[in-house]
């Protein structure tokens, strides 16, 4: 544990704090007292001594918070620059932060504003892997969340749809209409999964089969000419028949409704205005 402990608190001298890097020192001093268990010591102000008849845990609490904070506020006045260690070798751990946090809030604010902006405009080219994008907004999500400004995972999910090429539409579009709820790693590994199909498919395929959800079937066609129904399929597609018998003159070769004689009976009894209800009705069952 010893071991791994100086490796961990190498990470704050590598680079001495000198103000311009506040913000990577910070971050890597927590990552120590996590580490460590002492992390509460720069988030909490220092308790009061107990009374002289206090009980004993509370003694016992009171002196490793003291230990505790004394390790730290060494190790912060180590990894510092000579000019901040003049600064601050008067005070605990839990007022060095205070006071460094109130001289650099103005580089937090900057690396805020830089980071969201590289959220809010991170577009993902067509072609490229899904997951390293995912993966690189999810990272500037987490970085606004340690700089005080979080993001909420249905805000996140939005701006990682919106930043999608228009091969993901169709995903997009499902996603929405389906209202589905899902955390950051679960929606990586959605995309993932979309990313896949479209490798299979091809994004012309998806989108097609897309768009043709609720539509009809196509008519049936032969030949370039829609399908007959009803009357229409039962009539013949030859000429007449040789053997066809006319039922008017009863002479064979053609039907009633072609019959000169009948069609000539038909004229007549038009011009001699003879009604209509006879002799001029076609029988077309014939």
């Amino acid at each position: 544990m010893a071991n791994k402990n100086l490796s961990l608190r190498s990470l704050l001298e590598k680079e001495k704090l000198n103000g311009i890097n506040f913000l990577d020192w910070f971050r890597n001093l927590r990552i120590v007292l996590k580490q460590e268990r002492k992390e509460y010591v720069i988030e909490e102000l220092v308790p009061d001594q107990p009374a002289a008849n206090a009980p004993r845990a509370d003694k016992d609490k009171f002196k490793k918070h003291m230990d505790d904070m004394l390790d730290v506020s060494c190790l912060m006045l180590a990894t510092m620059s000579p000019e901040l260690q003049k600064q601050h070798e008067d005070m605990n751990a839990y007022d060095m932060i205070q006071n460094l946090k109130e001289i650099y809030e103005g580089q937090a604010r900057q690396e805020r504003y830089e980071t969201s902006k590289a959220l809010f405009q991170c577009k993902m080219s067509e072609g490229s892997p899904v997951g390293a994008h995912v993966i690189k907004m999810m990272g500037y999500i987490q970085t606004l969340d340690k700089l005080g400004f979080s993001v909420k995972d249905e805000l996140a999910t939005d701006v990682i749809l919106q930043s999608l090429p228009d091969s993901f539409k169709p995903f997009v579009l499902n996603f929405n209409m389906n209202e589905i709820n899902k955390t950051l790693p679960q929606l990586l590994g959605m995309l993932r999964t979309a990313e896949s199909d479209l490798k299979k498919n091809g994004s012309k395929s998806i989108l097609l089969i897309h768009e043709a959800k609720g539509k009809k079937k196509a008519k049936y066609k032969g030949n370039g000419k829609s399908k007959p129904k009803g009357k229409d399929a039962l009539k013949p597609k030859k000429g007449i028949s040789k053997e066809a018998k006319c039922f008017y003159c009863e002479k064979s070769g053609h039907w009633k409704r072609n019959c000169p004689l009948y069609l000539d009976e038909v004229k007549k009894s038009k011009a001699n205005g003879a009604s209509s209800s006879g002799i001029n009705v076609i029988d077309d069952n014939i």
